[in-house]
């Protein structure tokens, strides 16, 4: 009888502290701010910093050294945060020393009765830079200290358990040390011979390979019914490849985002004079399709702003692919063909398709199985503003904060309503 007593008495104080331990663990309150949309300042950064920083060209080469400024690494912070639609995190960068934390949104049990339905995880923590990867000195998750010791321990834990094997592999063969400097981080690894090929293999494992071959075959067989370097209107090519998402999905609602991805990426990268292998080693053996000029509105140029704005939505979801077709447009009114709101108009209804294809793929799969029409997914566009110089582009719209850049974005949302595609 007393072994009972105390074998209850011991659960209960487990229970108990158990209870105390997710109670300071657990907060109402994010600690790190949800990240602002990304503008096309921070593109045309993105852009300058990964042609800087591109080991393509240094393959099997000495050691490699990347410098991040803090505000470009909490940008990138904040942007997978938002795509994963976890949280928010944030650094602080000194010599030898960084400050992280990081915010998580957890769901709570429908049975508990709360007015909120959700939770924080709150982690805030001190590195120190090591010769190798940094290590923890202070960890506070939520209102509980962690030793770092444990902290520590747990780290190498999960490197080398948690994660699929070759992932840890891959990242100890490519990275030699991890250092902070004041508001930098420097990263220094070995891009080997094969290191590209290895990345994309983690990247797109070999069900997603198996899916893009799927959609290049068929765009292989569609293609063949034209002569090569033919004008091929979009609405041609999108309803065949999405019935083929349609039967491979099966009904699966899961399955059916995954398969629409893999239609608008290979119509993507067909629209623009590529092919699977710019992402897929593998790829290059496949039979290549033929060459068209996909077009729209009999533009070659629209189906290109339309399906990589498609396909960012779907990656990265709608505001990168509409600050990226901004950045863009900003750039040719400096020096390029000049700033198009047409071009805004096709961007736009991109990023619709690859939101609907992604949140609502059953509704986009059908619609596309009743056959669509341009009309039913690209607007009007002859008589917007196009070909805009930077000089002139100021002096009608000042800029992309003004009231009168809104109101043309507005006037285009409003045409895109209207569409068959998009109404409810």
């Amino acid at each position: 009888m007393k072994w009972t007593k105390r074998i209850l008495l011991s659960l209960l104080s487990l229970l108990a502290l158990l209870i105390l331990a997710v109670a300071l663990v657990l907060q109402g309150q994010a600690l790190v701010p949800t990240a602002a949309a990304v503008k096309d300042s921070d593109v045309r950064r993105a852009k300058e910093f990964l042609k800087l920083n591109d080991p393509r060209g240094v393959e099997g080469g000495p050691q490699r050294l990347v410098t991040i400024s803090e505000a470009d690494l909490n940008l990138l912070l904040g942007q997978a945060a938002l795509y994963s639609k976890s949280g928010g995190a944030q650094v602080r960068l000194h010599a030898g020393q960084a400050h992280l934390q990081v915010s998580l949104t957890l769901p709570l049990p429908q049975f508990l009765p709360l007015t909120q339905r959700s939770a924080w995880l709150n982690i805030d923590a001190q590195l120190h830079e090591t010769p190798r990867l940094p290590e923890f000195d202070q960890v506070r998750i939520g209102r509980l200290p962690v030793p770092a010791w444990a902290a520590n321990a747990l780290l190498r834990y999960m490197l080398h358990h948690v994660p699929p094997q070759q992932d840890v592999q891959l990242a100890k063969d490519l990275i030699r040390q991890i250092g902070f400097g004041e508001q930098y981080a420097q990263l220094h690894y070995q891009w080997q011979a094969d290191s590209m090929e290895r990345v994309m293999a983690r990247v797109w494992p070999a069900p997603e390979q198996q899916r893009a071959k799927a959609y290049h075959q068929q765009l292989v067989k569609l293609t063949a019914a034209y002569p090569a370097n033919s004008a091929v209107s979009l609405a041609r090519l999108l309803p065949p490849l999405f019935d083929l998402a349609r039967q491979r999905s099966q009904g699966d609602v899961a399955l059916m985002a995954a398969e629409n991805r893999a239609a608008i990426l290979t119509l993507a990268l067909h629209a623009v004079g590529k092919n699977w292998a710019l992402l897929l080693p593998v790829a290059r053996t496949w039979p290549p399709a033929t060459p068209l000029v996909v077009t729209l509105a009999g533009r070659d140029d629209f189906p290109q702003h339309f399906l990589i704005s498609a396909a960012l939505a779907i990656e990265g979801g709608g505001p990168l692919s509409d600050a990226i077709g901004v950045y863009k447009e900003v750039a040719d009114s400096r020096g390029g063909s000049g700033f198009s709101f047409n071009d805004i108009a096709a961007d736009r209804a991109g990023t619709r398709l690859g939101l609907l294809a992604a949140n609502n793929p059953a509704k986009l799969q059908q619609a596309m199985g009743a056959g669509l029409q341009e009309r039913d997914f690209m607007p009007e566009v002859a008589d917007l503003p196009e070909f805009l110089s930077e000089a002139e582009f100021a002096r009608r719209y000042g800029s992309v904060d003004s009231a009168a850049y809104k109101a043309q974005m507005s006037d285009i949302e409003a045409r895109l309503d209207q569409l068959k595609l998009w109404q409810p």
